[in-house]
């Protein structure tokens, strides 16, 4: 039952960030006249799209009309973090070991039953075995006394047969301690976030402590607000850049007709009067459908699409898995989740000012660079110096948190109007994927305990040179068709010589 609730959680967070991210990606562009008028356009299309924001100037920059849907939009979020990084406490596993029902067992051999094991060079009670309760009983019954009178390690082991004992020192319990989901079934409590993140991406598809800490209240607790943003639907508009793309005139006016009454300005009898004469053109003659195939149709989109479907998923995997891991970052897990947590609010300021001043293939080839190297650096740190490990996984999961901003916004600009949404829903898409797999990768410490920032690291360092095969955006007109994005640099070595004469960035916000 709690794997198909984390599924539904998943898909229904995910709609709700589609709408918003749906409507902040075709707000995002700048200001083109000036770079079309000079290059001499692209036909039709490029003339009618071109003075979009001529069209809704009289609007102006950050008026009621703005402020309510941006605010609603920064609502409609909160809860994907709740939703997203609650299995952090949700699906933490409380030290354990097997469980020695009352038989009448001495001291001595109750704390001498479970046998010791060495995990990562340190001693510690086994968590899956303990020696055979039947032959312990007897020696017990008899009298003798282990370690002076009987070597323990001689002695027969079995599994946990009578179940688990769980820790209370943190939680009442969790989805581990509930479901036993420890030793031979270990791989379920990976597999439970799993579940949540193929929830959230069939849902890009479509586009505080409680006083136990008892986890059915906290999954409680977290997912009924979200109910209440299920209306936001309906109230946060939908693009009119969006509706002009598709040919819906009349809705785009419609909705920027309200903004206007809401901003109190007068809007001229006719807001997108080439666009009519182009809609009506396009019912004569229909223009070309994209879809997800029209991003493998030329070579140049296809290496860029592949380009980006691999920073998506290094970026997605590394976030995730490093969100994840934060229980482990000390001894108590909800200050593992602050420092967390801390870290991402000057990481997304950092992303705000390289969006207005970095050039964007520079800002994620440096992120992902330094993100790789610092997981790198984490397995030549001394055990003495656990704070270093802690503050260079903090590096990693800063700079990896930056890029998260960065690649939506990098993604949008490089496609054009057509073929904008459907690369960035399906770029969104691996990364989900890289997120579902993210759990199962953390259980590869296992194996080697730094082997998950070794994979981690791998995958940022070599995502970081892909990045140099990708396009500029930064300062350049955003592409509103695909002879425009073809138009762009091609796709090659950045260390190859080549002349470029580009104009000086002209940055501007889009009002709508």
């Amino acid at each position: 039952m709690h794997v198909f609730s984390s599924f539904l959680q998943g898909v229904a967070c995910t709609a709700v960030e589609g709408r918003a991210n749906h409507y902040l990606i075709f707000r995002w562009s700048r200001k083109t006249s000036k770079h079309n008028k000079h290059s001499g356009g692209d036909g039709e299309d490029s003339e009618t799209m071109k003075d979009y924001d001529d069209s809704v100037a009289f609007l102006g920059q950050w008026g009621r009309f703005q402020q309510v849907v941006f605010f609603l939009l920064s609502a409609s979020i909160l809860p994907n973090g709740f939703g997203a990084l609650s299995v952090v406490f949700l699906a933490d596993t409380p030290s354990h070991h097997c469980l020695v029902p009352d038989v009448n067992l001495t001291q001595d051999w109750l704390h001498a039953i479970i046998p010791m094991e060495v995990v990562n060079g340190k001693q510690q009670l086994s968590r899956c075995s303990r020696f055979r309760l039947d032959v312990v009983r007897n020696l017990s019954a008899q009298g003798f006394i282990p370690g002076r009178d009987v070597n323990i390690t001689d002695l027969e082991q079995e599994g946990c047969v009578d179940g688990w004992s769980y820790s209370r020192d943190i939680y009442q319990s969790t989805i581990v301690s509930e479901f036993d989901l420890v030793c031979r079934d270990q791989w379920k409590q990976p597999f439970t976030s799993t579940i949540y993140f193929l929830g959230v991406l069939v849902g890009s598809f479509f586009s505080g402590q409680l006083s136990d800490r008892d986890w059915k209240s906290l999954l409680l607790a977290i997912s009924l607000p979200g109910l209440l943003y299920i209306p936001l639907w309906w109230f946060i508009p939908e693009s009119p850049r969006w509706l002009l793309s598709q040919g819906r005139v009349e809705e785009a006016e419609t909705t920027v007709r309200k903004a206007a009454k809401m901003n109190k300005v007068e809007a001229p009898r006719v807001i997108f009067e080439d666009y009519s004469v182009h809609a009506d053109a396009t019912k004569t003659h229909p223009k070309e459908q994209h879809n997800v195939f029209s991003l493998l149709r030329t070579k140049n989109i296809r290496n860029m699409t592949l380009i980006l479907c691999l920073l998506w998923f290094t970026i997605s995997t590394g976030y995730i898995g490093l969100s994840l891991n934060t229980s482990q970052l000390h001894a108590n897990p909800y200050i593992s989740c602050f420092l967390s947590a801390a870290v991402e609010v000057p990481a997304y300021t950092s992303s705000w000012l390289a969006l207005r001043y970095v050039p964007r293939r520079l800002s994620v080839f440096c992120i992902l660079l330094i993100g790789g190297v610092s997981l790198y650096f984490i397995q030549l740190v001394p055990e003495s110096l656990s704070e270093l490990s802690v503050a260079l996984e903090m590096l990693g999961k800063f700079v990896i948190t930056t890029g998260t901003s960065l690649i939506y916004a990098y993604t949008a600009e490089l496609y054009p109007t057509a073929l904008r949404n459907t690369a960035t829903g399906i770029c969104s898409a691996v990364g989900r994927v890289g997120t579902s797999i993210a759990p199962f990768l953390l259980q590869l410490s296992v194996y080697f305990k730094y082997l998950p920032y070794i994979v981690m690291g791998t995958l940022a360092v070599v995502s970081a040179f892909a990045t140099l095969l990708l396009p500029e955006s930064f300062g350049r007109p955003l592409p509103q068709t695909i002879q425009q994005m073809h138009k762009r640099e091609s796709i090659k070595c950045p260390f190859i010589t080549r002349r470029e004469h580009s104009k000086p960035p002209v940055l501007f916000e889009s009002r709508l």
